[in-house]
């Protein structure tokens, strides 16, 4: 597949799916039919991917994708886990991934997988974390869409340089309204959450959490650096919560290694998206790489809330050897009983 000037016009979804249905059709033998019933689409929808792939000169003697896009573990990782979407990156070759973020290349390759999602008219929904303000920045386009903030900000001191920010930043490339949120994540107790949830800016922010079709989240694991709710408690309140098995947080919700739900009080007293909302969302696409993080990715995957997601070729390699039986295809989606 080349990879020049043709194939950049291209979102980084569909030139994993182009690669993957290409090499069904021209080095495994595979029938249209045959690889319309693996993907989920009509026949016709093959034939008129293949046939673009020719068209444009996509399609050569080998199947190739842009250097920082890693098809074969997309493809890989999107079959595991039952995603709509699923795009891996190449890790730093130096390894040079600090233990507190994710690898700075996930960010600009989600934006570039929004700008292919996103249709005009679309709510598009932004939690906090450092991989989606990573993404809003890297955002150079998206069609006409309403933003709106998922949750609440880190810290109120540094709200403008981050998930505020993003919002707006989202909202300006897109054209469209947007719906921040000033309030903290994470309060004292479920009261003072309740009351800031009745104030008049919170509250038009939440109204919208039903309207939102397309949701950028992060993830992070239940360790020091790596999730900002984690950082966030007090000690007793972290043994707490780790002596319930917590592995994964997402939107200040927890999630054991088998993807269920633990230590919802938390939840409770948190101004964030609420979890039978956050299942309700048609595209949810999480955003983070890094092997420190790939347990907890696993995790969150299991849950059935995630519907596509960008991570690293590190953490993409841990997703697809690890030995948890039956993840729960995230397009099936969660029982709202069980949330």
């Amino acid at each position: 597949m080349s990879t020049g000037r043709t194939a950049a016009r291209m979102g980084p979804a569909e030139l994993v799916q182009a690669a993957a249905m290409a090499r069904r059709f021209y080095l495994e033998g595979k029938s249209k039919i045959q690889i319309a019933e693996e993907f989920g689409v009509s026949r016709f929808k093959v034939a008129r991917v293949l046939e673009t792939a020719l068209e444009r000169d996509l399609v050569r003697i080998e199947i190739r994708v842009p250097a920082e896009l890693d098809a074969e573990r997309s493809d890989a990782l999107r079959a595991r886990y039952g995603l709509r979407h699923a795009v891996v990156v190449e890790s730093p070759a130096d390894g040079a991934v600090t233990d507190h973020h994710d690898p700075e290349n996930l960010g600009a390759v989600a934006a570039d997988l929004l700008g292919e999602l996103v249709t005009e008219g679309d709510v598009l929904g932004l939690a906090w974390g450092r991989s989606t303000i990573n993404m809003a920045t890297a955002l150079r386009r998206l069609p006409p869409c309403t933003v709106v903030q998922l949750t609440g900000v880190y810290d109120a001191g540094t709200a403008e340089r981050g998930s505020v920010e993003a919002v707006r930043r989202a909202a300006e490339v897109a054209g469209g309204e947007a719906h921040p949120i000033y309030a903290p994540m994470l309060l004292p107790d479920v009261a003072t959450a309740n009351a800031l949830r009745s104030q008049t800016g919170v509250a038009r922010a939440f109204e919208y959490f039903d309207k939102v079709t397309v949701a950028a989240v992060s993830i992070g694991s239940w360790e020091p650096g790596i999730s900002t709710v984690h950082d966030m408690l007090s000690e007793e309140e972290r043994e707490h919560y780790a002596s319930l098995g917590a592995a994964a947080e997402m939107s200040a919700h927890l999630f054991d290694a088998e993807g269920r739900r633990i230590g919802r009080d938390l939840g409770e007293r948190c101004i964030t998206v609420e979890a039978d909302r956050l299942r309700r969302i048609p595209e949810v696409v999480a955003i983070a790489g890094g092997r420190r993080k790939a347990g907890a990715i696993g995790a969150v995957l299991r849950s059935g809330l995630v519907t596509s997601l960008v991570t690293d070729t590190a953490a993409a390699d841990f997703l697809l050897h690890e030995t948890h039986a039956g993840p729960r295809p995230a397009l099936e989606r969660a029982d709202p009983d069980e949330l």
